[in-house]
C-alpha cells in the first residue's frame, strides 16, 4: 500500500518522505515534481499563466497516476487532498500521515527558499512574481488557519518542528506504524495499526503468498480471529485451512510442532506457500519453527494478537520450542515475510495478559527509548482490580498503535543493527536470564512477562552490586512496574535452588558462564556481564 505525507507547503514532506522511503526501501514519488514533469513547467508558472484550478486539475490526474503505481512513499502538495475525490482515492490506496507546523517554523522555511510555493506570501515583493502575472500569496498564519479543520481532520498526524530531519522521520514512522527489517536474509515489513485483520489477504497477494495457507492460532484466539482472517484471504482466491494448538506455554514442545507438520501435510502446504502465525508469543515461536523446518523451509507471516508479541516476540525471527529442561532451547532464526499487528485485538486480551505486554514494553523503555516511560500513564487502569474492562479501556483507543509502533521500534533498530545476536541484540535479553528461571521454576505458573518484570529488578540489583548502577536503579523500576500491575520480586514458594538450574541450562550461556544484559541507567544496558553464583544466589534469596 501507499504512503501519502500530506500537509502545509513548508512542512517537509518531501525531506521527511526520502527518508522514509529509504528506510522502508520503497520508491519516493513528489507529486509536484510529477506534475512539473508532465507540463514542462515550475508549479508557480502553472499558476501564474493558467490559474490555481487548471493546476488542481493537473494534480489530480498525477495523483491518479501515482496510485495506479507500485506502493510507493508520495509527498503530496499542501491542498492536493482538499478536493474529496482525491481524498477518497489515497484512503482507499494506502495511508495518509499529516505533517502539522506553527506558522512560525513555516515562515522561516518559506523565507529560506522564497519563489516556490505559490500560494504563500513570502515578505519579498517579487518573489511570488512569474514574468505573465503577479502571485501575491497568502500570509502562512491566514492559510493554515484556512485549512485547519481540514488538516486535523486526519487521523494520523505528526508535528513538525526544525528539530532534525532524521527525528521527525522517526516519529513520524510511528505515527505511521510502518517499519521495514534487515539483515536476516530477505528484508520485511512490519505493520502496525488497527483492523489489519481485514487487510490479510491483500497483504498476503503482496507478498506473493500462492494459492493456499494454513492459519495457525490457539484455543483462545482461533475462535476469536480465526473466521475473519480466513474470510479475508477467501475473499481474494485463497485457499485457508486452520489449526488450532493449545493455549500456553506448557504445550510450546516439539510434539506441538509435529502436530502443525501434520497439519501442513494435510494442507499440502508445498516451498512456495506461506502459513500465518496468529496468536501470542507461543503461537508465534511454534509456528515460525514448524515453518522454517517443514520441507527446509517454508515462508510466514506473523500476526501477534498480544502486546507482548507485537512489541518483542513477533518481530524477531527467533522461532522455537522449550525442553523440560528450559525454555527455547530448539529454534532456529526463521524471519517472517511479513508482520501485521492488527492492535483492535489487544482489546480482547485479559488484563494479566496486558500486563506482561506493558512488561515488556518497559523493558524497551530501560534499552533504548526512556520516552516510552511518559506514555504509561495511559495504562494507569493496569494497576486497579482485575473488574477493570480491557476493552472498554483499549478499545478504539486512538493513542494505542502508536504506542505499540513506538515500543517496537526499539527492538526493530537492534534487529538491524546485529540481527543474529552477535553483539547489541543481547540487550534485548534484559530480565530474561532470571526471568526465564523463574518462569521455569514455577512451572509457568508466573508468566512471561511478569518473570521479565521481576527479572528485570533483580538484574538492575545485580547492576548494583556489581557496581554498573547507582543506587536507586532497582526500586525505580520496580516502582514502574508495580504501577502497572506487575510483580517486583519472587513470589513464596519458588525453590531458589530450582530457579538456579534453569539459569545454568540458558541458551545465552557461553564458555560454560551465564551471561548478563544488565541495566547501568534506563537507556543505557550493559552486556556479556558474568557474576558468581553466590551474588546470584543472594538476590534470589
Amino acid at each position: 500500500m501507499h504512503i501519502f505525507l500530506y500537509g502545509p507547503p513548508g512542512s517537509g514532506k518531501s525531506t521527511i518522505g526520502r527518508i522514509i522511503a529509504r528506510r522502508l526501501e520503497m520508491p519516493f514519488v513528489d507529486l509536484d515534481e510529477m506534475i512539473e514533469t508532465a507540463a514542462g513547467r515550475k508549479i508557480r508558472e502553472i499558476f501564474a499563466s493558467d490559474g490555481e484550478a487548471a493546476f488542481r486539475s493537473m494534480e489530480s490526474a498525477a495523483l491518479a497516476r501515482a496510485v495506479a503505481d507500485a506502493p510507493a512513499v508520495i509527498g503530496l502538495g499542501g491542498g492536493a487532498l482538499l478536493k474529496p475525490e482525491n481524498r477518497a482515492m489515497a484512503e482507499a490506496a494506502g495511508e495518509i500521515l499529516c505533517f502539522e507546523a506553527d506558522a512560525a517554523t513555516l515562515e522561516a522555511r518559506v523565507a529560506r527558499a522564497p519563489g516556490v510555493r505559490p500560494l504563500l506570501q513570502t515578505g519579498a515583493a517579487d518573489t511570488n512574481l512569474s514574468e505573465n502575472k503577479p502571485l501575491p500569496g497568502k500570509p502562512v498564519a491566514q492559510l493554515l488557519a484556512e485549512r485547519a479543520t481540514h488538516y486535523a481532520s486526519f487521523r494520523r498526524r505528526v508535528k513538525v518542528s526544525d528539530r532534525p530531519p532524521e527525528q521527525t522521520a522517526n516519529a513520524a514512522q510511528t505515527a505511521l506504524g510502518a517499519y521495514r527489517v534487515t539483515g536476516m536474509g530477505t528484508a520485511y515489513h512490519v505493520r502496525a495499526d488497527e483492523n489489519l485483520l481485514d487487510k490479510l489477504g491483500m497483504f498476503f497477494k503482496e507478498v506473493g503468498g500462492g494459492g493456499r495457507t494454513v492459519v495457525v492460532g490457539d484455543t483462545n484466539t482461533l475462535p476469536l480471529y480465526g473466521e475473519r482472517a480466513a474470510a479475508s484471504l477467501r475473499a481474494q482466491g485463497i485457499d485457508v485451512s486452520l489449526a488450532a494448538v493449545p493455549a500456553g506455554e506448557t504445550h510450546k514442545t516439539i510434539a506441538t510442532v509435529s502436530v502443525l507438520w501434520s497439519e501442513f501435510l494435510k494442507a499440502d502446504i508445498e516451498r512456495g506457500d506461506i502459513v500465518i502465525a496468529l496468536g501470542g508469543g507461543v503461537v508465534g515461536d511454534l509456528t515460525g519453527f514448524a515453518a522454517a523446518t517443514w520441507l527446509r523451509g517454508v515462508r510466514w507471516i506473523s500476526m501477534p494478537t498480544t502486546l507482548l508479541a507485537m512489541v518483542d516476540s513477533g518481530i524477531g525471527g527467533k522461532t522455537g520450542a522449550d525442553l523440560p529442561e528450559g525454555k527455547n532451547l530448539i529454534g532456529a532464526f526463521h524471519p517472517p515475510a511479513l508482520v501485521l499487528a492488527d492492535t483492535a485485538t489487544l482489546a480482547s486480551l485479559p488484563l494479566r495478559e496486558l500486563r506482561c505486554g506493558l512488561a515488556e514494553a518497559v523493558k524497551h523503555a530501560v534499552i533504548g527509548d526512556p520516552g516510552l516511560i511518559g506514555l504509561l500513564p495511559h495504562f494507569e487502569f493496569c494497576r486497579k482490580a482485575a473488574a477493570h474492562d480491557v476493552c472498554a479501556c483499549l478499545d478504539g483507543a486512538e493513542w494505542l498503535a502508536s504506542f505499540v509502533a513506538r515500543a517496537m521500534a526499539v527492538k526493530i533498530d537492534i534487529i538491524r543493527e546485529d540481527p543474529f545476536e552477535q553483539g547489541r541484540r543481547a540487550a534485548l535479553n534484559l530480565g530474561h536470564t532470571f526471568g526465564h528461571g523463574i518462569e521455569q521454576a514455577s512451572g509457568f505458573s508466573v508468566q512471561h512477562g511478569e518473570a521479565v518484570a521481576i527479572g528485570t529488578v533483580l538484574e538492575a540489583r545485580l547492576a548494583e552490586n556489581l557496581g554498573l548502577a547507582d543506587q536507586g536503579l532497582a526500586e525505580r523500576l520496580a516502582g514502574i512496574f508495580a504501577a502497572l500491575g506487575l510483580p517486583v520480586s519472587v513470589p513464596p514458594g519458588i525453590d531458589a535452588a530450582s530457579v538456579m538450574t534453569a539459569m545454568r541450562h540458558d541458551k545465552k550461556k557461553e564458555g560454560g558462564k551465564v551471561r548478563f544484559a544488565l541495566p547501568a541507567a534506563i537507556g543505557d544496558v550493559r552486556t556479556g556481564i558474568v557474576a558468581d553464583d553466590a551474588v546470584i544466589g543472594k538476590l534470589l534469596g
